[in-house]
């Protein structure tokens, strides 16, 4: 049985790529360069300083409000160690 054969039953078949997944990387990656190619970026981020600073601030808190957890990277000291988990 060939490595890649055995790889592909071991994970029970070619299609799933699981973390790293290159095929959507490639994918996003495109896309993204197709948009700035597009010249919409510039309109994009016209708008989003346009926007009102108290629809930003309760979007974020909406946004906030779903997340499971506060990210630590958010407000963190680097000064001080990071607690174990």
């Amino acid at each position: 049985m060939s490595e890649q054969t055995q790889t592909q039953t071991q994970t029970g078949g070619g299609d799933v790529q699981g973390e790293g997944d290159r095929e959507a990387a490639r994918h996003y990656n495109e896309s993204t360069r197709e948009y700035v190619r597009s010249g919409k970026v510039e309109e994009a981020a016209r708008r989003a300083g346009e926007q009102d600073p108290r629809e930003g601030a309760e979007s974020e808190a909406e946004g906030r409000a779903r997340a499971r957890e506060e990210d630590p990277e958010v407000e963190r000291d680097y000064q001080q160690p990071t607690p174990p988990e």
